[in-house]
């Protein structure tokens, strides 16, 4: 309770902050299958399902907050995340998440060496103009991300790198991968998962409303898998 006491005061804060430039977003996506830095998230008979995939974020100045979930079209709620981001520069911003991904309302509140929640800690760089390569560095620092080794289990902090380029106005090809053992990215020691491109385009329905979708289209050489998203922003 007191975690989520510091959570609901940080919140407060930042609404304090408010300004004319505070701005709340709502939307979601609808995606054919669930895949997650190149790795499937909601498979059922090993093939991957629909998924509909909420956020709303509130950003006054250089802070964001924002909630993410995931919820399998037949029903199944995958996954609950909140994280706040805080914009350095131009270039660089730094996230904290909070990933729940087998959402459980009955442990929800559960932050024990148990807990379901796993904590990351991101920093990323936008690129420039003249180069416009970005580069994301994450690493897990509590929670439900465990290796085993002669003693039992232990904190594993996965740590997943990925750099993208933009080939096009409306597309960019991706290359990341886990860069230590990770039972969440499926690894031992360094291994590519998510290597790929994604395009983007926007469909239009009459004069006043246009359709956002995108397809995605990656392998994960770590798991000899492939796959192929489809995903509509609404």
């Amino acid at each position: 309770m007191k975690k989520v006491k510091i959570f609901a005061v940080a919140i407060l804060a930042l609404v304090a902050t408010t300004s004319v430039n505070a701005q709340f977003s709502v939307g979601t996506d609808i995606v054919s299958n669930y895949v997650w830095r190149g790795v499937q998230q909601d498979l059922t008979n090993t093939k991957g399902t629909p998924n509909i995939q909420p956020y709303v974020s509130f950003t006054a100045g250089k802070f964001t907050i924002g909630a993410w979930g995931s919820t399998g079209i037949l029903g199944s709620v995958k996954e609950v995340d909140i994280y706040a981001t805080y914009a350095i520069s131009s270039l660089f911003s730094l996230t904290v998440t909070d990933y729940n991904w087998n959402f459980n309302p009955s442990s929800y509140f559960k932050y024990d060496d148990a807990t379901d929640h796993v904590y990351e800690a991101s920093l990323n760089y936008a690129g420039v103009e003249a180069f416009p390569l970005s580069v994301s560095l994450n690493t897990m620092l509590y929670g439900a991300d465990k290796i085993a080794d002669g003693e039992g289990t232990k904190q594993a902090y996965s740590t997943y790198m990925e750099l993208a380029y933009p080939i096009t106005a409306n597309a960019k090809v991706f290359l990341g991968g886990s860069l230590n053992t990770s039972a969440n990215y499926g690894t031992t020691g360094v291994g590519l998962t998510n290597i790929g491109f994604k395009v983007s385009k926007s469909i239009e329905i009459t004069d006043k409303f246009s359709l956002p979708v995108y397809g995605v289209v990656g392998v994960n050489p770590t798991a000899n898998d492939a796959f192929l998203v489809l995903g509509v922003t609404l």
